[in-house]
C-alpha cells in the first residue's frame, strides 16, 4: 500500500482528539506509552519522518523511522519533533524491551504524547491506519453527514442499514475481491444473485465472469462517480460505487432496486457512503494484514529464537508445551517464476496437512511449523517426503530440497527442530554436489537421481560435522601455515589440487580410486600429491596434516 503525502490532511481542518485516533485501533498496531498532555490533545495529521528541517509539524503524529524506543538514540528526534510542533511520535516497539528511561524523559519534559508501533505492523499501514483514523473522524462532521456517522460509529453493517435506507434499496459492501463485508436486511423480493452472495458471503464466480464481460467492473474501478445498472430481466436496477482512498480502490457498495424504485438521493447517498466506508475499509484491510504480519512474526519468533516464545505459541493458538517438528524446503537454483510458483504450491499443501500447521515464506525457503502427537513423531518425515513427491509433479520447477528436523520436546524449543531441518537441506545439497549417496560409495555407470529429502536419522552423522565444520570455520578463516598457503593459493588458480586432495581423501587414500573418480591416469594424481608435499611442503603421511586438509576442503566446498 502507498503511503499518501502528508499534505492529504490539511492543516486548516479541525483534526481528532487523540483517544479518537487511538479508539480505531482495533488491531493492536499502536501501544500509548506516554501522555503528558493527556489524550484529549487535538491531531491535525501524520508526518513520516522529519520531512525536512524547514517543514513545520504543527499538531501532527510524527512516525519516526529511525531508532527503536527501547533504544536511548531515540530521545532526539522526539525533541525535535516536539520542537516544531508534532503533537506525537511513534517510535519502533522492541518486543520485550522497554522504553529506554531517556526517551520516555524526552517525552515527558517536551510535553509531547509517545506511541510504540507493533513489532510485527510496518511503517506503511501504520501510516494508513493513522489517515483512516482522521477521515474517519473528519467523516462525521456537518449535518449532511450526521445521521450517515452516527450509523458509521456502529460498523459497517450499522452503516449498510443507513445507506439502504437513505438510497431505497439493499445494500452490499464489498471487498475487491467481492467478499461481503456487510449488508443490509435482504427483503422477500430480492433476485437470486443477492441470495446467494449473501448466503455465500461473496459473490458467485460466474456472476463476477458475467459482470467482467459486461464491461461493469472495467466502469466500476476506473470510474470515481456512480455507475448504473439497469434492469434485465429478473435482475434489479442497480447503483454501484468503488470505495477508494486517493487513487486505491478497496471495494464497492451495490445498491439493488429490490421489489420498490430506488430514491431520488440514491446516487448521492453512495456518493456520501463511500466516502463514509473508506475508513472503515481500509480498516478491514489493515486488520486482515496485521493477523498476517502477526502470525509471520510469532512464526519467526519460535523458529529463530527471537522475543517471548511463550507469547509466539499462545498467539499461533498452540500449546506452549505442545512437541512439535519444523520442514524446511528450500529451493534450488533456476527460472525465478518456476520457482516461486512451487513454492506456493507447497505451501497450500502445507498448511492443507493439518489444520495447526503454520507455514512461512521466507525468501527462497519454506518453513513449516508443525505440532505433532504423541505416537505420530514421523509425521513431519512424512510431510517431507510429500511435498518432494509434490515439488517433482510440477512441470518446469526449479529442484526443491525438503529436511525435516526432529520433534522439539515442546514449541518453545522449536528452534532446535528448525536448526537441524536447515542443516539436513544442507547435507542432501552437499552430497548431490559432490556425487554422492546418503550411504556413500562409488557409483558406476549412470548416476541416479539425488535424494532430495531427509530426516536427521537419514543423513546419520553429517549433521554433527556440519556442526563442527560451522564451530572450526573461524578458527580456519584466521590461521596461516603450509595447509592454509596450498588451498589458498590453489582455489585461486581454480582449485584443480584442492579437488585431487578431496577425492584422495574421500577414496581413503586409494590413488587408483581416486584416479577413477578423477577421470584422471593414477600417475598424473600421483604427481599432483607429490607436488602439494614439493611445494607446499605438506606431509600427506601426517595425521594431523591430513585431518587439517580434510576440514580445509570441507570449508572452502
Amino acid at each position: 500500500m502507498t503511503i499518501p503525502p502528508p499534505h492529504d490532511v490539511r492543516e486548516s481542518e479541525p483534526g481528532a482528539e487523540l483517544r479518537d485516533v487511538l479508539a480505531f485501533d482495533d488491531g493492536g498496531t499502536l501501544r500509548l506509552l506516554l501522555a503528558p498532555a493527556g489524550q484529549d490533545i487535538c491531531v491535525r495529521g501524520v508526518a513520516v519522518g522529519d520531512e525536512g528541517p524547514g517543514q513545520p509539524l504543527d499538531r501532527r503524529i510524527v512516525l519516526a523511522v529511525g531508532p527503536p524506543a527501547a533504544s536511548a538514540d531515540a530521545a532526539d528526534p522526539v525533541r525535535e519533533a516536539a520542537r516544531r510542533g508534532a503533537c506525537a511520535v511513534v517510535l519502533r516497539d522492541t518486543e520485550g524491551v522497554p522504553a529506554a528511561p531517556e526517551v520516555l524523559a524526552a517525552a515527558e519534559e517536551s510535553g509531547i504524547a509517545l506511541l510504540a508501533r507493533a513489532a510485527w505492523a510496518d511503517w506503511t499501514d501504520t501510516a494508513a491506519l493513522l489517515r483512516s483514523a482522521l477521515s474517519f473522524v473528519e467523516a462525521g462532521r456537518g449535518e449532511a453527514a450526521a445521521a450517515t456517522a452516527d450509523a458509521s460509529a456502529g460498523g459497517l453493517a450499522a452503516l449498510a442499514s443507513a445507506i439502504a435506507e437513505s438510497t431505497g434499496g439493499s445494500l452490499t459492501i464489498e471487498d475487491t475481491r467481492f467478499r461481503v463485508l456487510a449488508h443490509s436486511a435482504t427483503r422477500p423480493e430480492a433476485d437470486g444473485v443477492r441470495r446467494s452472495t449473501i448466503l455465500g458471503g461473496r459473490v458467485p464466480e460466474w456472476r463476477v465472469a458475467e459482470l467482467r464481460r459486461s464491461g461493469i467492473l472495467r466502469a466500476l474501478w476506473t470510474s470515481q462517480d456512480v455507475v448504473h445498472r439497469p434492469a434485465d430481466g429478473d435482475s434489479p436496477e442497480r447503483l454501484i460505487i468503488a470505495v477508494r482512498s486517493g487513487s486505491e480502490v478497496l471495494g464497492s457498495i451495490w445498491a439493488a432496486a429490490d421489489g420498490r424504485a430506488l430514491s431520488a438521493r440514491a446516487a448521492e447517498a453512495l456518493r456520501h457512503g463511500a466516502e463514509v466506508a473508506a475508513p472503515h475499509l481500509v480498516q478491514h484491510r489493515l486488520r486482515e494484514s496485521g493477523a498476517v504480519r502477526r502470525r509471520d512474526h510469532a512464526v519467526r519468533g519460535l523458529l529463530y529464537g527471537h522475543g517471548d516464545r511463550r507469547t509466539h505459541a499462545w498467539s499461533l493458538g498452540l500449546s506452549p508445551e505442545a512437541p512439535c517438528a519444523v520442514v524446511v524446503a528450500e529451493r534450488d537454483g533456476g527460472p525465478r517464476a518456476p520457482a516461486d510458483r512451487v513454492l506456493d504450491v507447497l505451501g497450500l499443501q502445507a498448511a492443507s496437512y493439518h489444520p495447526s500447521v503454520r507455514v512461512l515464506r521466507d525468501g527462497d525457503r519454506l518453513l513449516v511449523l508443525l505440532p505433532v502427537e504423541s505416537g505420530r513423531e514421523r509425521e513431519a518425515l512424512g510431510l517431507a517426503r510429500e511435498l518432494d513427491t509434490l515439488a517433482t509433479s510440477i512441470p518446469g520447477s526449479a529442484p526443491v530440497w525438503v529436511g525435516a528436523g526432529s520433534v522439539a520436546s515442546s514449541a518453545l524449543r522449536a528452534a532446535a527442530s528448525y536448526e537441524e531441518a536447515g542443516l539436513v537441506v544442507r547435507v542432501l545439497r552437499d552430497r548431490a554436489a559432490r556425487g554422492r549417496e546418503p550411504h556413500g560409495g562409488e557409483s558406476h555407470g549412470a548416476q541416479p537421481a539425488p535424494v532430495r529429502w531427509a530426516g536427521a536419522a537419514e543423513v546419520g552423522p553429517a549433521l554433527d560435522v556440519l556442526r563442527v565444520l560451522d564451530a572450526v570455520r573461524p578458527v580456519w578463516e584466521a590461521g596461516s601455515g603450509p595447509v592454509h598457503d596450498l588451498v589458498r593459493t590453489d582455489l585461486a588458480t581454480g582449485g584443480e589440487l584442492v579437488r585431487s586432495l578431496a577425492a584422495y581423501f574421500d577414496a581413503s587414500g586409494d590413488v587408483a580410486r581416486a584416479a577413477r573418480r578423477l577421470v584422471l591416469h593414477p600417475n598424473t594424481l600421483r604427481y599432483r600429491l607429490r607436488r602439494a608435499r614439493e611445494r607446499f611442503g605438506v606431509d600427506l603421511d601426517d595425521p594431523d596434516t591430513r585431518l587439517l586438509i580434510t576440514l580445509a576442503v570441507r570449508l572452502t566446498g
